[in-house]
């Protein structure tokens, strides 16, 4: 199953099912708000498959974005487990944290 994460309008993001759970868990452990971090540990623990920004509040929001662009690919590095596959998703987490980077508020 795949996961769909969506920033903004034109902005989202296609990936396998464990790399998003694997995201919205990086996004949960660091994110303050407590009603962001129910929402996310919901939308993993009921296998929803996708996450609009959107859906948080514009402090969230903005916290989450932060957290995309400056910190989710050197997590990735450290957190991963080291395999043959772990330069693509690193890679696609890029991608992820490229995209946030670029993305206007939702």
């Amino acid at each position: 199953m795949a996961g769909l994460l969506v920033l903004g309008p034109g902005a989202d993001w296609v990936v396998s099912g464990g790399l998003f759970d694997w995201v919205l868990e990086f996004l949960r452990a660091r994110i303050s708000a407590p009603e962001a971090k129910a929402h996310l540990r919901e939308i993993v623990d009921n296998n929803l498959g996708s996450f609009w920004l959107a859906e948080l509040s514009p402090a969230a929001r903005d916290e989450a974005m932060e957290l995309l662009r400056h910190e989710l690919v050197e997590a990735g590095r450290q957190e991963l487990p080291d395999g043959d596959g772990k330069a693509d998703v690193i890679r696609r987490l890029q991608e992820l944290a490229d995209l946030a980077g670029s993305s206007r508020r939702c």
